[in-house]
């Protein structure tokens, strides 16, 4: 969808209108209910349909390349709505928890819903920093820790399979609960990362979220937690689990079929080769025009490019003079937990074309040039 001001709008996290697969969905859902039965429309299994979960652990299996089992997966609305229900199920109002910082912005609504205590760790280009975690363990204990692995939102890095270790060991030692956000995982462009901390799921301290919204649809509205038996139980037994089962039956068993008839596969390699375009034509973009005023390091996956500006420049301030030139972005501070990160942007190149991400960043870097 086009700005009607003519905005290149670089805050919007979303893939674009020729991204979002309606005859692929189309052809699934016909695939499905021409063969469904009346009890397809009922609740729904409380862990969610044991059919789509067998074939979900297969396709996991083979994106990740690592083993996934259907009963350490439990079927959520989106990672939203996991987080939301995660925060429910395993924190208590007043409760602290860990967050990285940066991180992503939206989320600090939803921790603010639940009453949450918010301490931010640095992360760098390895991921958090075990140190800085250390030093505030040594202080308090938090209830979770979310944590964005691979193709960090909004910086781009991603955790080091070493820190994955450690932070995996330091759960288990200080009994705190790893709450991964791992939905840009399989968004890789240049060579794949770590092993998810999905895969230390045994370990009984990780549950890993991840969705469709960016691999096939966000209309979707569907994703997962997958966790060890001792968590995942937990999980289903909550109230709103056994008074309305499935949070997302129906819809879980049309990406079934999407999954079974090879058109989810061959959906992220499209996206996987979009994204991977896009992203060369903005790194190509970002050396044109800013080279001289901006630092950055090209992201290797997800959405997301992340500036450093001068110490001097005031990226929320930049940002409204930016709008007055018809292109926009999310200033840094959004994603502090403490209102820093002021001389930073986040640009993503998910949500436009080649040309708009052309002239994007050229008036970006005319703006910043003045």
């Amino acid at each position: 969808m086009k700005d009607p001001s003519g905005t290149i709008n670089f805050e919007i996290g979303q893939p674009s209108a020729d991204l979002l697969p309606v005859d692929l969905i189309r052809l699934a859902a016909d695939n499905y209910l021409s063969t469904a039965e009346s009890i397809e429309l009922n609740y729904g299994d409380k862990q969610g349909d044991p059919r789509f979960r067998e074939t979900l652990a297969v396709f996991l299996g083979r994106a990740y390349g690592e083993k996934v089992t259907a009963q350490s997966l439990f079927v959520t609305a989106g990672n939203s709505q996991a987080l939301d229900f995660v925060c429910t199920q395993f924190t208590r109002p007043g409760d602290t928890i860990f967050i990285e910082e940066p991180t992503y912005y939206l989320v600090f609504q939803i921790l603010a819903d639940h009453g949450l205590n918010v301490v931010g760790i640095p992360v760098d280009e390895s991921g958090i920093n075990i140190d800085r975690l250390e030093t505030e363990l040594a202080k308090r204990r938090p209830a979770l820790l979310y944590t964005i692995p691979s193709f960090h939102n909004p910086s781009g890095f991603t955790m080091s399979a070493e820190r994955r270790k450690q932070l995996v060991a330091l759960s288990q030692q200080h009994g705190f609960l790893i709450v991964a956000d791992e939905v840009y995982h399989l968004l890789s462009y240049y060579g794949d990362p770590p092993c998810t901390l999905g895969s230390f799921a045994e370990s009984g301290t990780i549950l890993s979220l991840g969705s469709f919204s960016k691999i096939l649809a966000p209309g979707l509205r569907l994703g997962w937690i997958q966790g060890s038996a001792g968590l995942v139980e937990r999980l289903v037994d909550s109230g709103v689990i056994n008074s309305g089962g499935s949070f997302n039956h129906l819809t879980s068993n049309i990406v079934r079929r999407a999954i079974e008839m090879g058109l989810q596969e061959r959906h992220l390699e499209r996206l996987r080769d979009t994204y991977h375009r896009r992203v060369e034509i903005m790194d190509a973009a970002l050396h044109r025009h800013l080279e001289d005023c901006v630092s950055w390091r090209r992201p290797d996956g997800g959405y997301y490019f992340w500036l450093e500006l001068a110490e001097s420049i005031d990226a929320t301030v930049l940002r409204g003079r930016a709008v007055k030139r018809r292109v926009s972005f999310q200033p840094g501070e959004n994603f502090s937990s403490c209102g820093g990160l002021r001389n930073y942007a986040r640009l993503s190149f998910a949500y436009h074309d080649d040309a708009a991400i052309r002239e994007g960043v050229a008036r970006l870097g005319a703006l910043l040039q003045a």
